[in-house]
């Protein structure tokens, strides 16, 4: 491989493994070896994965998710240079639901070549897995977590008419499961749950089925995978959840009552009034 030009470094967007170790490819392996420096989601991270190639850790460069943008500086200065830099995120391939994206628009930006080792994901290794259609679907990654953006997240989702992909937290795999049967309908759904690891679980069933199987949690780092909209016919309307419960589920989320009066009044087109009253009422059961 010809080393780049001054001027054009070459940024390197390396796929790592979301579990197994020994699914990091050759290819990534050999310009992990040879690069000088590395734009890691996690430097700790980063280290453990040159701990298991033998070989020393180049110039490691922090390239966080909640300061992806403001860290930019350094790697694009090395690039610059004519340097070659690999980008890793903590598992997987970079820019998806992780750091990256930023950094590679910029690198483009800045003349530098992009070249992607692809390698491990967990949205396409568990839609594989699902056995639920592949030929079109959309990556959600995680859900924003409660109010507004999560209802309108949702909304979005039910008219896809794409297979999904969505991320999630063991702890809040059953809320996000029965969150989608209440917006999406009952839907064919698959959950796969630590994939590669030593503990990998692959389970099938409707929504609901699945929201009750794993009704205490769903230990370790969890991929949904949903059936989408049916093409050419409108999406199945899901039966509302009874208010009652929504306000309990919410409650129990830890959403302020003002906020959850105002967003479900305006969802069920009733009187914040009279749902701030309904709230008060269970919260004095």
């Amino acid at each position: 491989m010809s080393e780049p030009s001054a001027g054009r470094g070459t940024l390197y967007v390396v796929a790592t493994p979301i579990g197994n170790l020994g699914d990091l490819t050759p290819r990534a392996a050999e310009v992990l070896r040879r690069v000088r420096a590395v734009a890691a989601e996690d430097t700790r991270r980063t280290l453990q994965l040159f701990a298991h190639l033998g070989a020393p850790a180049p110039q490691l460069l922090a390239l966080p998710a909640f300061d992806e943008r403001g860290r930019l500086g350094p790697v694009l200065a090395r690039l610059a240079a004519g340097e070659e830099v690999a980008l890793c995120t903590d598992a997987g391939t970079p820019g998806v639901s992780d750091p990256g994206q930023q950094l590679v628009a910029a690198a483009w930006e800045a003349g530098a070549r992009v070249v992607p080792l692809p390698g491990p994901c967990a949205a396409v290794t568990a839609l594989v897995a699902s056995g639920l259609p592949s030929d079109r679907f959309f990556v959600q990654g995680f859900l924003p977590r409660k109010g507004g953006g999560r209802a309108e997240a949702l909304a979005l989702l039910r008219q896809l008419p794409a297979t999904l992909v969505i991320y999630e937290a063991g702890n809040r795999t059953p809320e996000t499961l029965s969150d989608l049967a209440a917006a999406l309908g009952d839907r064919p759904a698959a959950v796969a749950r630590e994939l590669t690891k030593l503990h990998e679980e692959l389970a099938r069933g409707t929504l609901r089925e699945l929201a009750e199987r794993f009704a205490a949690g769903a230990r370790g780092e969890v991929t949904l995978v949903v059936a989408g909209a049916a093409q050419g016919t409108p999406a199945e309307e899901p039966a509302p959840e009874p208010l009652e419960d929504a306000l309990r589920r919410r409650m129990a989320a830890g959403e302020a009552p003002s906020a959850i009066a105002r967003e479900v009044a305006k969802a069920r087109g009733l009187k914040r009034a009279d749902v701030y009253a309904a709230l008060e009422r269970l919260k004095g059961r």
